[in-house]
This record gives C-alpha cells, structure tokens and sequence, in this order.
C-alpha cells in the first residue's frame, strides 16, 4: 500500500506564509491563518510542502488503508486560496449559498481573494466542519 506523502512536520509555518510571493495571496493567506487558528483553536501545522493544517484525526478505511490529516486547512496556491473543509460541502449547502464568489471540489474550496468572501459564514462553515469531524472521528 502506497504512503501517504503530505505528513505533518515541523515546518516553519510563518517563514512559509511569509515567502508567498504575491502580496495580496500572502495577507490573504495571512489572515486564514489567524481565522482558522480562532475557529478551531488549534495552533497551525505545516502538512506537506504547502499545506497549513489545523488539529488532527486518524481514518481507516474499509479497504484497511488508515491514516492521519488535519481537520481544517488551507494552502495559498499560485491560482487561488485553497481551504479544506473536511466535512465536505452536501450538509453546508445553505452556508455555500451565503458565502460569496467561490468554487468547489470534494472537499476543496477555491477563492481568489478572501475579500470575495463574507467572512462570518466562512467561520461558520470552518466551524461546522471541524465540529462534524471531531464528534465523528473522536
């Protein structure tokens, strides 16, 4: 079975954030760092190369493959804002409707620029999700 590459390790997490070499990526992905430690009151982790990742949990899938990730992140991509949301999105579908100018994968969510967001749902959402995460991963 294949090893999961992104891990957590003891990456300077501000030195990281700090070589964003766009500006306005950089205090975007300056201040999901403060939203996100204040929403799940975690201290930030760095996950991989590029990841910044949030408390953890351990899964285990049917197919015996287990494992450990962060129950909320976020990664300043050279497109977009990349935040994780854990949970998903089909139970947060009214949050999404609320949240502004964004798109989404499983468990991805894009934004340009946070200021495209409104940012009470946002916490909202993050919130939500590492509620979920942690009452069904304990």
């Amino acid at each position: 079975m294949a090893e999961l590459k992104t891990r957590e390790n003891d990456g300077d997490v501000l030195a990281f954030l700090n070589a964003v070499p766009d500006e306005s990526k950089r205090a975007d992905a300056l201040r999901m760092m403060a939203i996100m430690r204040e929403v799940t009151g975690e201290e930030p982790r760095l996950w991989g190369d590029n990841i910044v990742g949030y408390g953890h949990y351990h899964y285990k899938y049917a197919s015996g493959r287990e494992g450990d990730w962060f129950l909320a992140g976020f990664s300043p991509r050279k497109a977009n804002l990349t935040l994780y949301i854990i949970a998903g999105f089909e139970q947060f579908e009214e949050l999404r409707a609320r949240l502004g100018k964004h798109t989404v994968g499983k468990s991805c969510l894009y934004v340009k620029r946070l200021s495209d967001l409104d940012e009470a749902t946002l916490r909202e959402l993050i919130g939500r999700s590492v509620a979920h995460m942690r009452a069904t991963n304990p």
